[in-house]
């Protein structure tokens, strides 16, 4: 059935399963990973469209690496009298989390955001013990 929207309202709630829409799309987009091993560390590449920087944040905690992302949207339409005839809104966050090991301290890591990609550099096996001074990893760009 059209939609004045542009979409089916109930695409979301009747999904059939060989159909995507477009929100199952975006979100499949979100957070894809590659992990490359470069010998004496893994390089981490994460898609991350339509995300800015300071809406990222990784954390290195207990041995495990978590990055997470929020974003907010707005959408509106409206008619030549100024009447909205639609309004919509988006807010959330989404995170990973990926074990690296308890040896590797946050100043090993290295990060950084361009374009929407967030590249991280980890070491393997770091057997010094370097003092942490907090769980937050900088992120340059």
């Amino acid at each position: 059935m059209p939609s004045i929207f542009g979409e089916s309202l109930l695409d979301e709630f009747f999904d059939h399963p060989h159909q995507r829409t477009h929100y199952q799309s975006h979100v499949s987009e979100m957070m894809r990973t590659d992990i490359k091993d470069l010998g004496n560390a893994y390089e981490m590449t994460m898609n991350l469209p339509g995300i800015k920087k300071e809406n990222v944040k990784a954390e290195l905690k207990d041995g495990y690496l978590t990055i997470s992302v929020s974003s907010a949207s707005q959408n509106e339409e409206k008619d030549s009298n100024g009447v909205y005839i639609r309004r919509e809104r988006y807010a959330g966050t989404c995170s990973r989390s990926f074990y690296v090991g308890e040896d590797v301290k946050q100043e090993d890591i290295k990060a950084r955001f361009e374009d929407g990609t967030l590249k991280l550099q980890v070491p393997k096996n770091m057997k010094e013990a370097v003092p942490e001074k907090s769980n937050d990893i900088a992120i340059e760009g």
